[in-house]
């Protein structure tokens, strides 16, 4: 594959996803034919927000979008995943830490906004922090689940789970109660909505021994937003086969649904390499893994249900994204594929 690149720099930070703009109000603010939404690597969510447009004169150029969380702003951090649903574009956060631990509670929330509102003043942008709700949900489906998963590794499970134990109980946080010394740390880097209004959440960590991706489907994102909230209830997790190279470890970059009712993915590394990480310390099978676009179908009747049946599902390999070991996005547009990789302190766009 031929891909041209698109270089912006954007508030001096990297991108994560990418998600095309469905306003035509939008586009017409800005003048633009095309375009697409991408959050901004550990900011506050609501200071990560950018556009990527294509001018209806020619050419590309990228906007930082002002937003306004009222009383979150400032709370949040490490937005990774976007999709849309029912008009909103939904924001997730890693639900992870740093590369060396513990967990981080400003990582697990979830934000959404209209993109029309995105055509005039501030941006209004909800937030909903979750408090480790969705990690307990995760992991409840993960240990129900019929996969079998990679053990942490012991500095992982050490740094993660216990050492944010600890923190929270000498902090008297309530939120200890929803981590359990055998859970996973989760980094969530993907999502995409089903029709039936769930959505999936693509793992970049845990993967199973095999070291296939996972990703578990989410009933009830919507209703965190309620006057009355209530939260999200995991139905499911599944592992997806024949996308991971022989010894390697593979975790979910981006999700994104196909117009026949798939999903493109990004898979590729569990983590960076040469930044510290401990996860790759325990593994580092997970490291030097080029990026790969798959595709993959969730088994028929299985959505938006009971519990499914099927955990284990076949994907195949569109492309290999060689020699990119950091693609972070991928969508397609008007009959055209997008990548966006995670480079320091630009965002790269590639055009196929």
């Amino acid at each position: 594959m031929t891909l041209r690149l698109v270089e912006f720099v954007v508030a001096g930070n990297e991108a994560s996803d990418l998600l095309p703009v469905r306003s035509a109000a939008l586009l017409r603010a800005y003048g633009a034919r095309r375009g697409f939404w991408t959050v901004l690597d550990e900011g506050p969510v609501e200071r990560c927000l950018a556009l990527l447009l294509e001018v209806d004169g020619g050419g590309w150029t990228a906007r930082h979008v002002v937003a306004d969380a009222g009383a979150e702003n400032g709370r949040t951090e490490d937005g990774e995943a976007l999709a849309h649903h029912d008009g909103w574009v939904y924001v997730f956060g890693s639900h992870f830490g740093s590369k060396a631990g513990p967990l981080r509670p400003r990582r697990a929330f979830v934000a959404r906004f209209r993109e029309d509102d995105a055509a005039v003043g501030p941006l209004p942008v909800q937030v909903v922090r979750n408090r480790f709700r969705l990690h307990r949900a995760v992991n409840d489906a993960l240990a129900v689940a019929p996969l079998s998963l990679l053990p942490p590794g012991e500095r992982v499970r050490d740094r993660f789970i216990v050492e944010t134990l600890a923190r929270g109980t000498a902090r008297s946080k309530s939120w200890v109660t929803r981590l359990a010394p055998d859970d996973l740390p989760l980094n969530v880097e993907a999502a995409a909505f089903t029709p039936a209004g769930t959505v999936l959440l693509g793992l970049r960590f845990p993967v199973t021994s095999a070291g296939e991706p996972i990703v578990v489907e989410v009933a009830g994102v919507p209703d965190m937003f309620a006057a009355e909230p209530a939260w999200p209830r995991a139905l499911g997790a599944y592992a997806v086969s024949g996308v991971t190279p022989t010894g390697a470890l593979t975790g979910f970059r981006a999700i994104a649904p196909t117009s026949d009712g798939g999903y493109d993915a990004v898979v590729g590394s569990i983590d960076a390499l040469g930044k510290g990480s401990v996860l790759l310390d325990d593994h580092p099978g997970g490291g030097d893994v080029t990026s790969r676009h798959v595709r993959f179908r969730l088994p028929a009747g299985g959505s938006g249900g009971a519990v499914p049946d099927a955990y284990l599902l076949d994907g195949e390999v569109v492309a290999e994204l060689a020699p990119f070991h950091h693609v972070e996005g991928l969508a397609t547009l008007d009959g055209r594929v997008f990548y966006v990789t995670d480079e320091d302190h630009r965002v790269a766009l590639w055009v196929g």
